[in-house]
């Protein structure tokens, strides 16, 4: 996608305004390692499961093709099948055909998958809170929000479609995950 508003110096490796940039990168890495490694220490999951399964659970029928899913949760297609494949073998998600094209597959969370899903989120939600939220307050909140949909709609991404809202799904199926 070509960018509409130039930046008007360009960058060197020495520029200062990298420095948000990577200070984005290094807190992205690190929060993120932590997530992982405490849904993988209580609820035998990684960050990646969790997340496909959280997207399953917030999507129409809990269910969604994987190229769809794969962007969702930011992985390449072989990549989401894959780590569908695994969570299959542990009965968590199904492979169905696609209702809307016979040709396609689909993803379809189990009812197994939902209950690791509601297990695993108390220490998901525990983590956001601990390594996220308590950090910052309600105004750099705000601003990295709108920073960051910003952004991520200069990628090309809109902000809804990168994770959807809990109170647009089912709230019997998800509950607070």
């Amino acid at each position: 996608m070509p960018i509409t508003n130039p930046v008007d110096r360009p960058l060197t490796a020495r520029d200062p305004r990298l420095a948000p940039w990577r200070a984005f990168l290094l807190a992205h890495a690190r929060v993120s390692r932590r997530l992982d490694e405490e849904l993988r220490l209580e609820h035998d999951l990684s960050i990646a499961e969790y997340d496909t399964l959280l997207s399953l659970a917030l999507a129409p029928g809990r269910r969604m093709r994987m190229g769809p899913l794969a962007e969702r949760v930011i992985l390449s297609k072989s990549g989401v099948t894959r780590l569908v494949d695994r969570l299959v073998g542990d009965e968590l998600v199904e492979r169905s055909a696609c209702l809307a094209d016979a040709r396609g597959a689909e993803a379809v969370l189990t009812d197994r998958g939902l209950a690791r899903l509601r297990e695993a989120s108390p220490t998901h939600l525990r983590g956001i809170s601990e390594h996220f939220l308590s950090i910052l307050d309600d105004a750099d909140l705000a601003v990295i929000e709108r920073s960051m949909a910003a952004v991520a709609g200069q990628a090309g991404l809109a902000a809804d479609d990168a994770s959807p809202a809990l109170d647009e799904a089912d709230p019997t199926a998800v509950d607070d995950c």
